[in-house]
Parts: structure tokens; C-alpha cells; sequence
């Protein structure tokens, strides 16, 4: 099996065509990286979105916990990640609060 490459200054992405928005991924991250956006053609009606790049830790939560291989995280000795800011924090407590859903949306 080939190992993936990063898209070029990604910490996180998707393959969408693998993602059935089970929700899995936004629960478990600690940065509020991810979120899910209304999709209307996705099984669930829901699509995971990546809402703050630029936050993630490369705790590698989400991509452990998906249960389709759907969310990749970069390796740590191709990107520097973030640190946890109590920011990141705040918002990943609000995306939960907004039943995983992309805020203001």
C-alpha cells in the first residue's frame, strides 16, 4: 500500500468520497479544526469541513478515530503544527455545543 502525501502546507484534509459524516472526527478534536457543513447529496446530509487549518496540533485524533480512513493528518516532520490556544479551545467547545455544525451557518 502506498503511503499518502500531504497536499503542500496542509496539516489536515479529506477524501471526501470516503467521509459518510458519521461526526466522529469533530468529536474528538481538541482544536476545533474540523467541523460539518450541510451537504445535500451526502448520505447524512453532512460533510466534514476543515473550518481552522491553521489551528491543528497534529494530535492525530481525528484521523485515528475515523472509521472509513477519510481524514488524513500530515506527519510531524513535513509540517509544524499549532499549539493548543485557549482560542482553539473555545471554539472547538462551540462547534460541539453546535451539534458538531460549521458555526453561524
Amino acid at each position: 500500500m502506498a503511503i499518502m502525501e500531504a497536499p503542500a502546507n496542509t496539516p489536515v484534509w479529506v477524501n471526501e468520497s470516503r467521509c459518510k459524516a458519521c461526526d466522529v472526527c469533530v468529536s474528538v478534536c481538541p482544536a476545533g479544526v474540523l467541523a460539518m457543513r450541510p451537504e445535500p447529496k451526502s448520505t447524512l446530509g453532512a460533510m466534514v469541513q476543515i473550518v481552522a487549518s491553521e489551528s491543528c496540533i497534529g494530535c492525530n485524533d481525528c484521523e485515528l478515530s475515523c472509521p472509513d480512513f477519510a481524514i488524513y493528518v500530515a506527519d510531524k516532520k513535513e509540517f509544524k503544527f499549532a499549539k493548543l490556544t485557549d482560542e482553539s479551545k473555545a471554539r472547538s467547545e462551540a462547534i460541539k455545543k453546535n451539534n458538531y455544525r460549521v458555526l453561524g451557518a
